[in-house]
């Protein structure tokens, strides 16, 4: 079984067990929600508590760069950590996200990261490098990192 047939076997299955028969809709509110907590812990001391906003447009900005099937991946990914069965069976947070605390979705982070399942780690990767992406690839960052900024042209 490859990654995507995976997901979307755990999405299939978190449908069921929800409840829930209708098809798969993308919800950006609930998206964000998951974001703006999995963010600052993602980015520990990185990431200014004013600088929410810039890193969940920039989050979209990331996602709005990759292909179409690999938008299709990470919107399966959000519905797994959004969805509360597979939310606790895969993340192991039980409580919504705006609700975890930092060191439960650090805990989730690091299971992912060092799981022994490819895929976990695979979403763990893919994660993290939207943050990096959402957050770094933002002009605000990069006094922070040291970075002038792209050379001006005159």
């Amino acid at each position: 079984m490859n990654r995507r047939q995976w997901i979307g076997s755990a999405v299939a299955a978190g449908v069921l067990i929800a409840g829930a028969g209708a098809a798969y809709e993308f919800q950006p509110d609930s998206d964000r929600a998951i974001l703006a907590a999995i963010g600052p812990v993602m980015l520990e001391g990185s990431l200014p508590p004013d600088a929410m906003q810039a890193f969940l447009d920039g989050f979209d900005i990331a996602v709005a760069g990759l292909t179409p099937s690999v938008q299709h991946d990470v919107e399966q990914l959000m519905t797994l950590l959004r969805l509360p069965p597979t939310r606790l069976l895969l993340a192991g947070v039980i409580k919504p996200w705006h609700l975890a605390s930092r060191d439960e979705i650090a805990a989730f982070l690091t299971r992912w990261r060092y799981s022994g399942m490819a895929t976990l780690r695979s979403a763990y990767d893919a994660l993290h490098q939207l943050s990096c992406a959402a957050w770094y690839g933002n002009d605000r960052a990069w006094p922070q990192t040291g970075y002038p900024g792209p050379p001006k042209l005159r």
